[in-house]
């Protein structure tokens, strides 16, 4: 069973930073790339950041160096840092895996969802 757990939101002033973790269970972690989303309220979800399984990464254009996405292949888990937080950063922020390779060797034709950790950044 694939299940992708975030941690790490919270209520933060505007320049302030957090670290949000994903960890990751059900699937060869290391062979997978694993994707940051964020949703804001009345607007539509959005890639934030992506790192592959060999650890290139790729942001989104708005994210402008203030975000780093990295993994820890050992501890099955992906990190998103962010610096200098703006309250336009506030959001509920996803973890995200498609199509994962699983420990059986299988690709799951499946995309698969964490529940979100909240990230609210006052002005």
């Amino acid at each position: 069973q694939v299940q992708l757990v975030e941690s790490g939101g919270g209520l933060v002033q505007a320049g302030g930073s957090l670290r949000l973790s994903c960890a990751a269970s059900g699937v060869t972690f290391s062979h997978n790339d694993m994707n940051w989303y964020r949703q804001a309220p009345g607007k539509q979800r959005e890639l934030v950041a992506a790192v592959g399984s060999g650890g290139s990464t790729n942001y989104a254009d708005f994210v402008k160096g203030r975000f780093t996405i990295s993994r820890d292949n050992a501890k099955n888990t992906v990190y998103m840092q962010i610096y200098s937080l703006k309250p336009e950063d506030t959001a509920v922020y996803y973890c995200n895996i498609k199509r994962p390779i699983l420990p059986t060797g299988w690709r799951s034709g499946t995309e698969y969802w964490g529940q979100g950790t909240q990230v609210t950044v006052s002005s």
